[in-house]
């Protein structure tokens, strides 16, 4: 794939305007899926199980099976759309997508075309600077997701694939789809729009409990617009649709390079193709896809096995009621009450650990320690383990690990030990405290005599201590932590030390 010419983008957004616009899928963790009572991967690791076992008749489209709408994929709708500052439909109904594609079994998709369950919302988003701007949505719409196309080949991808394996484990399972309105005014910080609107929505979806939201996995999927117009031009220009970029910084970078991408198309006196790209996370650039479909190719007609949904007014008000407080407004609340800089906050919520620093906090520990443990060496090992930070151990243990640290039972070494026994489950941490022996010495006759040893080993060391050279200290330190197997408190060593040499 030839690399496509790129304009510098200070001198693209001196020529052009961008706008854009993002099409978010959430996919919600109901029990079963939008139209059967097939399970709902999305509330297990997708991966586990075997291709196409995770499906009903209706998924598939075979006939004589009818669809039944999920109840609670309907409540998840309406407080995502409530959440997003939405009016809610008195009525909504469904519509047949018609669309030809080996992943959809029964060639159309259902979703909601004309009449979607929430229209006209603002969703208000934080830039890295603390700006925040008024994001506008023109729905938010329920469907079902498509199966799993799996590309043999080299490359896996379709491009030069020898076959394709299909698997509709994950049709059928419902999603919410929000569509933004044109963004404009984002200028050169657009890249920075699109990566903080999707974490907005990020965001929200974990605070309703509605989605684990997680791009990574394709819990939470988006499709970023972008389309440049000549300064001073009022029409908008011909844009491109980046499908399923799976991070918040894959979107950014996304953004960036269609804007340089399309501006060198302009200037050069081309017209931009409107059509969907893929974004190639390796090499940082988007390639073709397909011609963009309008909504007339698709041929949008009522599903005529489904009826209208009616939301009650008194369930929309008691959804209203339970939303939590918005995300942006926690996030300032809980930076603010933890003395957290915009950096270490960012850290925390990059690495979606609010909620567990949060419940850390509240099992007693402090924010700072909270946040240490959690940004620092669970985060690590979680890592290397190729796991979820929140799966190896509880905020109550951390909060319990801080503890012991803070009575001096334990140093920072010692409850490193101390954390690995703890999600090995070899227990809580006074208990693997015990088990293995790890607290602090604390016998300051057991330190004298191993501080004594020390000096008798190296006879010079105190003699450059009583000469005022008190850093020498430093060897004898070493040697009786080395001695003591690293369960002695240092500065209490230096202590002693020091004291010794008083004398």
């Amino acid at each position: 794939m030839a690399a496509a010419k790129l304009m510098d983008y200070d001198k693209a957004l001196e020529l052009f305007e961008p706008v854009l616009g993002f099409e978010v899928h959430v996919e919600l963790n109901t029990r079963t899926k939008m139209f059967s009572d097939a399970p709902n991967p999305a509330n297990e690791e997708f991966h586990s199980a075997a291709p196409n076992t995770l499906i009903a008749p209706v998924d598939l489209g075979l006939p004589g099976s009818l669809p039944v709408v999920n109840a609670t994929a309907v409540r998840s709708a309406i407080s995502l759309g409530l959440a997003l500052g939405c009016s809610i439909a008195e009525s909504c109904r469904f519509a047949r997508k018609n669309y030809f594609y080996p992943d959809l079994g029964k060639n159309y998709q259902i979703s909601q075309y004309d009449e979607p369950i929430a229209f006209e919302g603002a969703v208000e988003i934080e830039l890295e600077d603390g700006t925040l701007v008024q994001i506008p949505i023109e729905r938010a719409h329920m469907e079902e997701d498509a199966g799993k196309l799996t590309h043999m080949g080299s490359t896996g991808r379709i491009q030069g694939a020898e076959y394709s394996l299909v698997d509709y484990n994950r049709a059928g399972v419902p999603l919410v789809e929000i569509v933004t309105k044109p963004i404009i005014g984002a200028e050169h910080r657009a890249p920075e729009y699109a990566k903080a609107y999707i974490a907005a929505i990020r965001d929200i979806a974990r605070s309703l409990g509605i989605s684990e939201a997680r791009l990574e996995r394709g819990n939470l999927r988006c499709d970023a617009n972008v389309s440049l117009r000549p300064r001073g031009q009022e029409k908008l220009g011909t844009r491109t649709e980046t499908k399923n970029v799976n991070s918040m910084r894959s979107v950014e970078r996304a953004v960036r390079y269609e804007i340089q991408r399309q501006a060198q198309i302009l200037a050069d006196g081309g017209s931009v193709v409107q059509e969907t790209r893929h974004w190639h996370e390796d090499t940082g650039v988007t390639s073709p896809g397909r011609p963009k479909s309008d909504a007339d190719d698709y041929r949008y007609f009522p599903e005529p096995d489904l009826l209208p949904v009616q939301p009650s007014r008194e369930l929309v008000e008691e959804l209203r009621a339970a939303l939590p407080e918005q995300p942006v407004a926690r996030r300032r609340r809980l930076k603010s009450e933890w003395g957290f800089t915009d950096l270490e906050y960012q850290d925390v919520r990059n690495g979606g650990l609010v909620e567990v620093v949060e419940a850390t906090v509240a099992a007693g520990a402090s924010p700072a320690a909270a946040r240490k443990w959690w940004t620092g060496e669970i985060t690590r090992v979680a890592n290397a383990a190729e796991r979820e930070a929140t799966e190896l151990i509880t905020p109550e243990n951390v909060a319990a690990l801080q503890r012991l640290v803070d009575a001096g039972t334990l140093t920072d070494k010692l409850a490193r030990q101390v954390l690995d026994g703890v999600i090995a489950g070899e227990g809580t941490p006074q208990e693997v405290v015990d088990a293995r022996g790890l607290a602090v010495v604390s016998d300051d006759g057991a330190l004298i005599a191993a501080i004594d040893e020390a000096l008798t080993a190296q006879p010079d060391v105190l003699a450059k201590i009583k000469d005022g050279k008190v850093q020498a200290a430093g060897a004898i330190i070493g040697a009786v932590m080395k001695a003591m197997r690293g369960q002695a408190d240092a500065a209490r060593v230096r202590e002693l030390i020091l004291e010794r040499a008083a004398q």
